[in-house]
């Protein structure tokens, strides 16, 4: 009897294992559709940034190219045109910061890219950790404290672009080509709250970027569904911006040739619109009509 028992109990078991296989395999099944095909925000699943390919640059010779101008201009993200850059969903810095955190890319802590980051040495640029001077009232004495902060896109206001423009001999045509870009923190004063200076957090080799950039779309205020990806925007550059400094015998900057006096900034905008006037007649002085 006990042995009978026994055997119909181990029978049932044996079924409900071959029952629980059989639902593993109804889950999952080839022509079951995943959960995030079920349900989609929007009317089709939207892969063709995913998808994307980015064209080659043109391959050049040196011999080729018969003039150059290395060009720094800053991208401000509170002008209107540049405001898809601070997308509360998926902002542009958070882009850059997890393509770097996880490898992808490289980055630089200089603009000549010659000294890398490591991805602790990123994690610890932006996640910083200062001391202060706390006042303890109860035992009237200061002590000092350990704040942790993080730099979040928030912080980031401004983006800083490394460009040169060309002149190729084999076309007749004055190109331009992205470099780097550097995101840029403000940094200001805790007490008075006065701004100090601009911090760049580290520069990103655009020409090995940009295949990533193409995974990732950017929001469009006027369209939902253009598939534009963050290289779609530089590279037909869809951005405004302002010269922030050209190559010159005494490397300066725009700033500091026009600084402490009433109109500095109104003349650093004119310097700035001239050599982009510079730079849009130079192709046309080359030719005769």
């Amino acid at each position: 009897m006990k042995l009978k028992f026994l055997f119909s109990l181990m029978l049932c078991f044996a079924t409900l294992f071959a029952v629980a296989q059989e639902d593993d395999r109804q889950i999952l099944f080839e022509g079951s559709t995943p959960l995030e095909d079920t349900y989609i925000d929007g009317i089709v699943k939207k892969t063709l940034t995913e998808d994307a390919m980015i064209l080659d640059y043109e391959p050049l010779r040196e011999a080729d190219i018969a003039w150059e101008k290395r060009i720094w201009r800053v991208i401000d993200t509170r002008e209107k045109m540049n405001l898809p850059f601070k997308y509360p969903q998926k902002p542009f810095f958070d882009v850059i910061r997890e393509l770097a955190a996880n490898g992808d890319i490289v980055v630089f802590k200089d603009e000549g890219f010659t000294e890398p980051m490591t991805i602790d040495e990123v994690e610890g640029t932006l996640n910083r950790i200062d001391t202060t001077t706390v006042f303890d009232y109860d035992t009237y004495e200061e002590k000092i404290e350990i704040v942790a902060s993080e730099i979040n896109a928030e912080d980031i206001q401004k983006y800083r672009i490394k460009e040169i423009w060309f002149f190729e001999e084999e076309s007749s045509t004055l190109n331009v080509r992205i470099l780097g870009i550097t995101p840029l923190k403000d940094e200001f004063d805790e007490e008075t709250l006065e701004y100090k200076y601009t911090l760049p957090l580290f520069h990103v080799y655009y020409p090995e970027a940009r295949r990533h950039f193409a995974k990732h779309r950017v929001f469009n205020d006027n369209n939902d569904i253009p598939p534009m990806s963050w290289y779609d925007l530089f590279e037909s550059r869809f951005f405004a911006s302002y010269i922030y400094k050209k190559t010159n015998s005494l490397d300066l900057r725009i700033e500091d040739i026009y600084s402490d006096y009433e109109r500095a900034g109104i003349d650093r905008l004119l310097e700035s619109e001239k050599i982009k006037s510079e730079l849009f007649n130079f192709e046309h002085d080359l030719w005769t009509y």
